[in-house]
């Protein structure tokens, strides 16, 4: 007959497995195939911070400034921005433009955009002083580096991330700026941006001439640019080791067809040349979650499994290229990928 203590044991090991068993399942919907890590979609990238508008300005045609008041701010340092969470739910980015040593406060600016995806109108419409607003970072891909010169080259509303830099710029360096815009009525920041002198900054009316302003750079002179797509890539035809910034994803419906296994659900699905890759999981997974849709929040990462990626974001390092990528801009580069969904 056995013993007690022996039965004991033998329940108390019964019990393990049984819970091991059923972590195993929940964690794997396909056991007993080898459980996956659960996906990364949604999780958070930084802390959430809850805000309050304290000012809002017109400082431009089309161009409110917002300054958003808090405790415990997280540092910055130029060039920086955050993820706005708006209050319909959408999240959108917006370069820091105020006093990175202001402990007590963020500054940003946001441009109308009327026929955009209907963040810059909500801002516009909807967030009032006293407005309180969710943000996640500071994050920043866009770090001023130190250099012997600088030349900086910024198009209507990318004067943002631009202008902290020349305040923080060392007494001594030489540098220059050269600012465009549709008009000088619709071109934020020129008064603070006169007191630089006109040695320092150009400021054109419509496109500015490149081929000039990039003539005769000496060659350890670091060049910024942040506009318009169009702006960006003439600077970066004529200075290839350029530093840029976007408001924008590259174009998405430009790759090849491909092939999506979601190893979780065991389905296969075609993405075809002219839709993204999150709107063929959406319509097989409705719930999927994602916001920005520009592949800077991070909200529809997911973990790659198997294939190769064309990373299209604005946001993931290269350590995390290696496993994950954000389906909302992003494809494969060959004809299969297998995602932990």
């Amino acid at each position: 007959m056995p013993k007690p203590l022996s039965l004991v044991a033998f329940a108390g090991a019964t019990l393990l497995v049984r819970r091991a068993l059923r972590h195993r399942i929940r964690t794997s919907p396909l056991w007993p195939m080898p459980a996956l890590e659960e996906p990364v979609s949604g999780r958070p990238r930084s802390r959430t911070l809850r805000l309050r508008v304290a000012a809002r300005e017109t400082v431009a045609d089309g161009v409110v400034r917002l300054r958003l008041e808090g405790t415990g701010l997280p540092r910055w340092e130029p060039g920086a921005y955050l993820d706005m969470v708006l209050p319909s739910g959408l999240v959108r980015q917006y370069s820091l433009c105020g006093d990175p040593l202001d402990a007590t406060s963020y500054t940003v600016a946001a441009r109308l955009v009327p026929d955009g995806r209907g963040g810059s109108r909500e801002v516009h419409e909807q967030v009032r002083e006293g407005t309180e607003v969710e943000v996640r970072g500071p994050r920043n891909r866009f770090p001023l580096v130190p250099a012997p010169s600088y030349l900086f080259v910024a198009g209507g509303i990318g004067i943002t991330p631009i202008l902290p830099m020349l305040r923080s710029l060392p007494e001594g360096v030489g540098w220059r700026l050269v600012y465009a815009g549709r008009t000088r009525a619709s071109m934020p920041f020129l008064e603070e941006l006169a007191a630089f002198g006109e040695d320092r900054v150009t400021v054109v009316e419509g496109r500015p001439d490149l081929d000039v302003s990039l003539a005769g750079l000496p060659e350890a002179t670091a060049v910024y640019c942040c506009g318009p797509e169009g702006l960006m890539a003439a600077v970066r035809a004529r200075a290839p080791q350029v530093r840029l910034e976007r408001f924008a994803a590259r174009t998405v419906g430009d790759g090849m067809p491909f092939e999506v296994e979601l190893r979780r659900s065991g389905r296969t699905l075609t993405v075809p040349t002219d839709s993204t890759l999150l709107a063929a999981v959406r319509s097989e997974l409705p719930d999927t979650v994602y916001s920005c849709e520009q592949g800077f929040c991070g909200t529809c990462r997911q973990r790659v499994l198997a294939g190769e990626v064309d990373h299209r974001d604005e946001l993931l390092t290269d350590a995390e290229r290696g496993d994950s990528m954000l389906i909302c801009v992003s494809r494969a580069r060959g004809e299969r990928l297998v995602l932990d969904m």
